[in-house]
């Protein structure tokens, strides 16, 4: 039997989720959800950090929205959807499991995707990348500490914003992307990612780990990054012509809710052409 796809879905070729960090207090379980029941789409790469386990080691903490996550992941997959799992630094543990499939989900340490355009992409968390940003462990401690309260501050500061009828805005990556220091260890974070997909002959990479939705050409490789579901609400998909694109669904979701009933599979781009300050970034 035919199944009536919601006017509200987006239809594309792939979907990149990372850094999920289902179990940490921050985890914007209730926007992920919303992205995967709105999306169709072939295949879903879940680029690490799906569960944060080292939070969960320090407070146990696991709403019934991030359980919901999990279990739209296994009945997607069900559903014969493909997801594939590549495990991150905050659930490492799973790494012990790479070549496996578990609930119809396949775990494996890095993947590669072609797209519909040609573009061949390794796909790793990029924790591995870490070394190219060097520092002293007293800065890192240091770092932990100012990350910790700046997601303090991002979370009451979208907390008061729903409270004013506002709509949800990352202040962490506002902040991140205006401090001399943190701005220099993600650009080497990046150029980093960029090296080793040109080393091995790919034409780009898809990363997640630090929290930095990006989509830009490096020394003539394609980085992307899609981002997480804790301070930026992103995920990278891939359209059916092959162009990839970021969707910031924080801002995406209200859109949606003021445009059901007015698209359909060949529309519903139009209905991600938002104002200049919640715009989306795409390449071919």
């Amino acid at each position: 039997m035919a199944t009536t796809i919601p006017p509200e879905t987006v239809s594309v070729n792939a979907a990149w989720l990372s850094d999920l960090h289902l179990g940490y207090r921050g985890c914007r379980a209730e926007f992920l959800l919303d992205f995967l029941n709105s999306v169709r789409t072939r295949v879903i790469y879940l680029v690490g950090d799906v569960v944060d386990c080292w939070a969960l080691r320090r407070q146990f903490n696991w709403p019934a929205s991030h359980h919901a996550v999990l279990r739209k992941l296994v009945d997607l997959a069900d559903s014969g959807v493909r997801i594939v799992y590549i495990p991150g630094n905050h659930d490492e543990q799973a790494r012990d499991l790479a070549g496996r499939q578990l609930l119809n989900i396949d775990i494996v340490n890095e993947a590669t995707h072609r797209t519909a355009s040609g573009k061949r992409l390794l796909m790793v968390h990029g924790d591995q990348f870490d070394s190219a940003v060097r520092c002293s462990l007293l800065h890192r401690i240091a770092g932990d500490l100012s990350y910790d309260f700046l997601l303090f501050l991002h979370r009451w500061h979208n907390r008061i914003r729903a409270r004013m009828g506002l709509p949800y805005w990352s202040l962490a990556y506002y902040i991140k992307n205006r401090v001399g220091n943190a701005r220099a260890a993600i650009e080497a974070f990046e150029v980093a990612a960029a090296a080793e997909a040109q080393r091995r002959g790919f034409d780009g990479i898809v990363c997640g780990h630090i929290h930095q939705p990006e989509i830009r050409t490096i020394n003539g490789l394609l980085y992307c990054n899609d981002g997480d579901w804790v301070e930026s609400c992103t995920a990278l998909v891939e359209h059916r012509d092959g162009h990839l694109e970021l969707l910031h669904w924080g801002d995406l979701q209200g859109a949606f809710k003021c445009e059901r009933g007015a698209a359909n599979d060949e529309t519903a781009g139009e209905i991600l052409r938002l104002p200049p300050r919640h715009s989306t970034k795409t390449i071919s």
